[in-house]
């Protein structure tokens, strides 16, 4: 299986809710590395991951206390 790239749309927003979610997405095996963006307004979580879906990351992320909406792939 390849990596896939997943991208959401979160209400993580500082380093402190960054260091809340880094447990739950550090001991997913699934995942290989993830970053939130929290310069962007929308709060980008760039996720590489292999054998999860979105869906699993998503309540991941909501495990965590977060919010994480997938952004749609536009051409």
């Amino acid at each position: 299986m390849d990596n896939k790239e997943f991208q959401f749309k979160t209400n993580i927003n500082c380093s402190g809710c960054e260091a809340a979610v880094k447990p739950y997405l550090d001991q997913e095996e699934a995942v290989c590395e993830w970053k939130v963006d929290t310069t962007n307004k929308d709060k980008i979580l760039k996720v590489i991951a292999e054998g999860i879906t979105e869906d699993q990351l998503i309540d991941i992320v909501e495990k965590a206390g977060f919010k994480a909406m997938p952004l749609t792939q536009s051409v």
